[in-house]
């Protein structure tokens, strides 16, 4: 049996057909990234559409039994309900524009009840400021929800809505928002009302796997945010395994044994809600500049072929007093500081451009290690940790990891972790079972000067302070 992964993510849509043997990409779809205004970032509300349509329609002709989908957790948008047709584009998790709301709120005594409710710090990194900001900015939002019409919602919801006619998310992905309830996994109206995002057109929260309907004679049988379904595919189940994912940001998830008190350090969440279970609790991080920071640096001339970034000699960049803060859309876990941005230190005549994407691959390293021990604060961490995405590839940078977290590291081999978790959700759904296996290479770490990472710790002070908004 053979079970469809639909993996819509920030760049692109892909369709993966896994069995017992493994992944195989049916195919791949890039979108277009919109950046309207600093700080603005959209994609295409019919373009995500078709490209899901595309990838349904893909696993039917490969014979999939069932399909999954995995989406991008934060990113929603607003649409008519009666029509289908979204009054705007899709506000993308990496968006900022309503960082002003969040602080407001945040003056206004507000987080108090979004980390006691929903377990999150206000930042516009969740879907509940731009939900409201759909609700404020968009033509026709009001009227729509007046008539009953208007539909608010993360991208699955979207995509769940036309094409099995079921307007609905899962538990993983309602978390994002911070609109619900992380007790009893439900809308709670105290956090609607403080966003102002009217319940009556908030999706219905379902589970993550079970008879979720029909896309085009093909059933969709899990629903679930990419990194619980890379999670999920890691095999990463008893509470304290963690896994971290490197794509355009670093995203880092365990599973708790109850839900972990929410601060503003990780946040809670769910990790999963399988059909006749109760939901599974996890703990999340992330650091939101990662392959994306990288990606900047080649763009910006610092390397031209990914071979270049693969090993270094010498000393590193931090030893010799060059650091690199990734914090290029702001800081994430366990800071959640929006404003800040990202800066060199320590540049000097000699520095040149190995030298600078050096410090990049570094920073990136440094603050992954900053969400990791965040989290073992909360929860202590069982075995490697293990690692997928892009950068998981970079030999230079997995030692580096490993040696700033002071952990082992776990390196799968298997390149579509994300899909392979959805895809076995999805068999799991459909009443199947599919066997997973791990494969890949353990990277021991080496001892790291402590004044490395107080180095870059200062670095963190540093940028965080030009970033603060004047008084």
């Amino acid at each position: 049996m053979s079970f469809l992964a639909i993996d819509q993510g920030t760049t692109s849509t892909r369709a993966i057909l896994v069995d017992d043997a493994g992944a195989r990409l049916l195919g791949s779809f890039s979108h277009r990234q919109s950046h309207p205004a600093p700080g603005r970032v959209e994609h295409d509300a019919d373009e995500l559409l078709s490209h899901v349509t595309a990838c349904v329609e893909l696993g039917r002709a490969a014979g999939a039994r069932a399909a999954g989908l995995a989406n991008q957790g934060e990113s929603c948008l607003a649409w008519d309900g009666a029509t289908g047709r979204p009054l705007g584009p899709v506000i993308v998790w990496q968006d900022g524009r309503t960082a002003d709301v969040t602080a407001r709120l945040a003056e206004q005594g507000g987080e108090a009840l979004t980390l006691s409710r929903a377990g999150l710090p206000l930042d516009p990194y969740f879907s509940a400021s731009k939900l409201a900001w759909c609700m404020e900015h968009l033509e026709g939002a009001v009227r729509l929800a007046a008539q009953g019409r208007l539909r608010l919602g993360t991208t699955d919801a979207f995509f769940r809505d036309r094409l099995t006619g079921r307007f609905a998310t899962d538990p993983t992905t309602a978390s994002r928002t911070s609109l619900m309830a992380l007790d009893d996994c439900t809308w709670d109206a105290d956090l609607c009302a403080l966003f102002g995002v009217p319940m009556s057109c908030l999706p219905e929260i379902t589970t993550t796997t079970g008879d979720l309907g029909m896309m085009r004679d093909l059933a969709l049988s899990a629903s679930i945010v990419d990194q619980q379904a890379a999670l999920y595919g890691h095999g990463c189940r008893r509470p304290g395994q963690a896994k971290i994912t490197f794509g355009t940001g670093a995203f880092a998830l365990c599973p708790t044994a109850a839900r972990a008190p929410a601060g503003r350090g990780p946040l809670p969440t769910v990790a999963w809600a399988l059909a006749g279970q109760a939901p599974a609790q996890a703990l999340d991080g992330g650091v939101y500049a990662a392959g994306s920071a990288v990606n900047w640096a080649r763009a910006a001339g610092l390397f031209k072929d990914w071979a270049e970034i693969a090993a270094f000699d010498g000393p590193p960049a931090i030893a010799r007093g060059l650091a690199f803060v990734p914090a290029l859309t702001g800081l994430a876990c366990p800071h959640w500081q929006r404003a800040a941005r990202g800066g060199f230190l320590g540049l000097g005549l000699d520095t040149g451009p190995r030298d600078m994407v050096r410090a990049v691959l570094e920073g990136i390293a440094f603050r992954t290690a900053e969400v990791i021990d965040s989290m073992a604060a909360l929860q202590p961490l069982e075995g490697a940790v293990c690692i997928d995405g892009g950068l998981s590839a970079n030999p230079a940078f997995v030692q580096f990891l490993a040696d700033t977290l002071g952990r082992e590291v776990f390196v799968s081999q298997e390149a579509e972790l994300t899909a392979v978790g959805c895809a076995a959700l999805a068999a799991h759904g459909a009443g199947a079972a599919l066997a997973l296996s791990s494969r890949g290479r353990s990277v021991a770490p080496t001892p790291q000067p402590v004044e490395w990472r107080a180095r870059f710790t200062d670095a963190r002070g540093a940028i965080t302070g030009y970033g603060a908004p004047a008084d």
